[in-house]
């Protein structure tokens, strides 16, 4: 049986905030909400709408030339890359080609990008786009991996997001707890809901949840 999932309505057009409560958690930290992202990143008429609410961050502020997808965000990358280069007296970006690209994962979770895909990287203004940023272990990885390769971070782009800035680098997102006023995270070490005895209800991370 699915979690009782709510659907909040925004200001925004055409973006919603799916989620659901309870005591969820991943291999990194335990948290009392899940926020289910998968219509903004598989639904291109939803994926529109929040390329479209985050490009005004960026268009007259920043150079991009590549758009690093994380959490499976490529949909919401291929548009927000498509609303940057439009004709727009004011865009930084339009009409200049913007790369839209997903890196591996090694098994020590380390980002990596093959021969072919690194000049995409090398010289280049990148944006991290991802699901959302809580504990910003795999943002601060896109990080990471762009200095390696010799590029430079634009930013950092989300939906959903619990900082302000990631290693030093300014995060961006459509939402933050304060949509969700009682959201908490905690290290799994100390979470006060196992130590009240309060039952994980599903494993969650970027691909969706797992009911235990």
């Amino acid at each position: 049986m699915p979690i009782n999932m709510v659907k909040l309505p925004t200001k925004r057009p055409g973006v919603y905030l799916r989620v659901a409560k309870g005591h969820f958690a991943t291999s990194h930290s335990h948290m009392n909400y899940f926020i289910d992202i998968t219509m903004q990143k598989t639904c291109l008429q939803e994926a529109t709408a929040v390329a479209r609410e985050l490009v005004p961050f960026y268009r007259t502020r920043a150079i991009v030339d590549t758009i690093i997808c994380l959490d499976g965000t490529e949909v919401i990358g291929t548009c927000l890359a498509h609303e940057m280069t439009k004709m727009d007296l004011h865009s930084m970006n339009a009409h200049q080609e913007i790369y839209v690209v997903t890196p591996e994962h090694t098994s020590g979770s380390q980002l990596l990008f093959r021969e072919n895909v690194a000049p995409m990287i090398e010289g280049k203004n990148v944006l991290i786009l991802a699901a959302s940023v809580v504990t910003g272990y795999t943002a601060a990885a896109a990080i990471e991996a762009i200095k390696y390769y010799n590029g430079y971070v634009a930013g950092v782009a989300s939906i959903f997001a619990t900082v302000d800035s990631c290693e030093g680098y300014p995060v961006t997102s459509l939402f933050n707890p304060k949509d969700l006023p009682d959201y908490a995270s905690y290290n799994s070490h100390k979470c006060p809901m196992c130590q009240n005895g309060q039952r994980i209800d599903a494993l969650v991370n970027c691909y969706g949840y797992s009911k235990l």
